[in-house]
């Protein structure tokens, strides 16, 4: 018998967090946090697990919505095991220490009492357990090691990866997490199995957006070092909002070509640090132990970069003809990018250049939706500001179009399709699509705390 349930709390892109019941076998896939939520809104639905029925847990990536909550998960679930790759291990340890940080300080600033939700001790002590498994390494899982897992390079970030799970009765279920099945500029496109899978669980991040068919990943980037070539010229600055994971590596790996290739000048100051740059020295360490367009290649020995000040030490003034890649990518308040969008906006020589998703919602969504010329407010709390800077968005998503989505699991041509990580408007167009083209399969948009039973 196998059963799937959402315990995300919600049926959109948040704590991702999902149950999956599988001959007995209790497995949790993902332990994110909300990112629009705080306190314990803001964590998937723990209480509805009995105490220590989870036997294994999957993290499927490194970024908070997926794995912001692990440490939590595993207080309440202490003989759980915990799998994910060794380069997501790495990562997972960075991030879950700076959210200790952000959380503290929410603490202070918001008085939300229930942050931190666990502290750096515990996560030292919690980290020691965890399973680093390589991709397509087979291993079994469970009290009864009864399910055979396998992880598949996702493309999507450093160390992302599908799972592969098989239980005794020859059921297998494919996780995809969040995936990638086109190149992009450091990492190759997803690596996944194409066949022999009866429930597949995926993700349908972009399922509410059609990519032009004219979309061409090396004319966007032409577009893109054309952007800040302009800028520059003009005597602007460029500010680049970016994801510290993927996106920051990205941007920095393309300015780095572009001043190789003369699109821009090869003394052009590029700040950029933070968590970002403690991210980078992972990507460098995993170089030559993950999938990589060029294993040789290094951020940290190849890319010159001016370190941010540390915060509280000095402010950081934005100056004509330098380069700003810097988090968030959402312009969360009190990040970098957020207090030098102010500095930014009025002046009509620079340029934002948002190269990821934002929610609408969002600081980064509002100030994409403003026209030229109108105010924004980048803080509740702040003074509006006047846009007259150019504002442009530049498509090199690490999430798979909808419509390869939709070839991937044709392809596959599963029993079951598990619909997750999506919008209302994405996860409905991907129901209505998938059903149209897979008549004789079941798609299934679960809703949060409803178990769903599929026969093997």
């Amino acid at each position: 018998m196998i059963s799937f349930t959402n315990i995300s709390g919600a049926e959109e892109i948040g704590a991702n967090c999902y149950l999956l019941e599988m001959d007995g076998t209790r497995i949790v896939l993902d332990s994110g946090m909300h990112p629009k939520k705080e306190g314990k809104a803001a964590m998937p639905d723990f209480d509805s697990l009995e105490p220590n029925s989870v036997e294994a847990v999957f993290l499927s990536h490194s970024h908070l919505d997926h794995l912001g909550t692990l440490p939590v998960l595993q207080e309440k679930q202490p003989a759980a095991e915990v799998f994910m790759t060794p380069a997501a291990a790495a990562l997972s340890e960075v991030m879950l220490h700076n959210s200790v940080n952000v959380m503290s300080a929410k603490r202070l600033d918001l008085g939300i009492v229930e942050y931190p939700f666990f502290t750096h001790n515990d996560l030292d002590r919690l980290s020691d357990a965890w399973h680093a498994k390589s991709c397509n390494e087979v291993f079994r899982v469970g009290f009864r090691q009864n399910v055979l897992a396998t992880f598949y390079d996702a493309g999507h970030i450093l160390g992302s990866a599908g799972v592969m799970l098989e239980g005794e009765s020859g059921h297998t279920v494919f996780y995809t997490g969040d995936v990638q099945f086109e190149d992009q500029s450091m990492i190759p496109g997803a690596d996944f199995p194409e066949s022999g899978v009866d429930t597949l669980v995926m993700e349908c991040t972009r399922g509410g957006f059609q990519r032009s068919a004219h979309y061409s990943r090396p004319e966007e980037m032409v577009r893109f070092g054309k952007a800040i070539a302009e800028t520059l010229e003009r005597g602007g600055a460029v500010l680049i909002p970016v994801f510290a994971i993927g996106k920051s590596q990205e941007m920095l790996f393309n300015i780095h070509r572009f001043k190789q290739q003369g699109v821009i000048p090869a003394n052009t100051p590029v700040y950029f640090g933070g968590l970002s740059a403690k991210v980078s020295l992972l990507y460098d360490r995993f170089a030559g132990l993950t999938r990589r367009h060029d294993h040789e290649f290094k951020l940290k020995e190849e890319i010159q970069t001016v370190p941010l000040p540390r915060k509280g030490k000095a402010p950081l003034v934005c100056s004509p003809g330098n380069i700003y890649v810097v988090s968030s990518g959402m312009m969360t308040e009190n990040t970098l990018s957020n207090v030098m969008a102010e500095q930014v906006l009025p002046q009509e020589k620079n340029a934002i250049l948002f190269v990821g998703y934002a929610d609408p919602d969002s600081p980064a969504g509002l100030l994409k939706a403003t026209p030229e010329g109108e105010l924004v407010k980048m803080r509740p709390n702040g003074q509006p500001v006047r846009r007259k800077c150019t504002v442009d968005c530049f498509d090199f998503s690490g999430h798979a179009t909808r419509d390869s989505l939709v070839n991937y699991a044709v392809k596959l041509n599963p029993r079951q399709v598990v619909l997750v990580h999506g919008d209302p408007d994405a996860v409905e167009w991907m129901h209505h699509t998938l059903s149209a083209k897979m008549p004789d399969s079941t798609i299934v948009v679960p809703e949060p705390g409803r178990r769903y039973t599929f026969e093997p």
